[in-house]
């Protein structure tokens, strides 16, 4: 078994916790959708989220040709699904569905969930910085950009209407990176 095989499979058990975990939340959201508060940010942010978590499995695959893996390495590499899954758990609140409402959960947690959004393009431009020592390509890299940009702003932002418009365009801005960037492995 290669080093990276081996390594892999801790990373896909946190990205699996994360995907049943909004996948659950959806689950709920579809099973009491007569008592369910939903509001379509939260649900556009764990579609967001879902994506991320494919993408972010997909383009692991790339690092199965690294070598000599230390342990700083693979904490980098491990703290993206690690961030991710705290990001779940923000967007989708654990517990019986029919008390929860999607909108006051959403303000309620917005600091800390686009806190986490800051430390998720962190960690990511941190990890091509360790594991490939460069920063990552341009085009990447001001996707970043614009996905920091959307979070500061939704640290800042109080209102639900620019909460909606900010969901719905990071969602189309998230498929255009992926598109263009890891369409093919």
């Amino acid at each position: 078994m290669e080093a990276f095989e081996y390594l892999s499979v801790l990373i896909s058990i946190v990205l699996g916790l994360g995907i049943t975990h909004l996948l659950m939340g959806f689950g709920r959201w579809v099973e009491a959708r007569g008592e369910f508060q939903a509001f379509g940010p939260s649900l556009a942010w764990a579609g967001f989220l879902l994506l991320v978590h494919i993408e972010t499995w997909w383009t692991m695959f790339g690092y199965t040709q690294h070598q000599d893996w230390t342990f700083l390495e693979f904490v980098i590499l491990l703290l993206q699904p690690m961030v991710l899954f705290l990001l779940t758990l923000m967007v989708f609140p654990s517990g019986d569905a029919r008390r929860q409402d999607l909108k006051d959960n959403f303000f309620h947690q917005r600091p800390w969930f686009f806190g986490l959004f800051v430390g998720l393009l962190t960690v990511s431009i941190v990890k091509d910085l360790v594991l490939d020592g460069a920063l990552p390509e341009a085009v990447n890299l001001a996707f970043h950009g614009v996905f920091l940009a959307a979070a500061i702003t939704g640290i800042a932002l109080q209102n639900e209407r620019g909460h909606r418009l900010l969901a719905y365009s990071v969602l189309v801005v998230f498929l255009v990176y992926t598109g263009l960037l890891f369409f093919e492995l």
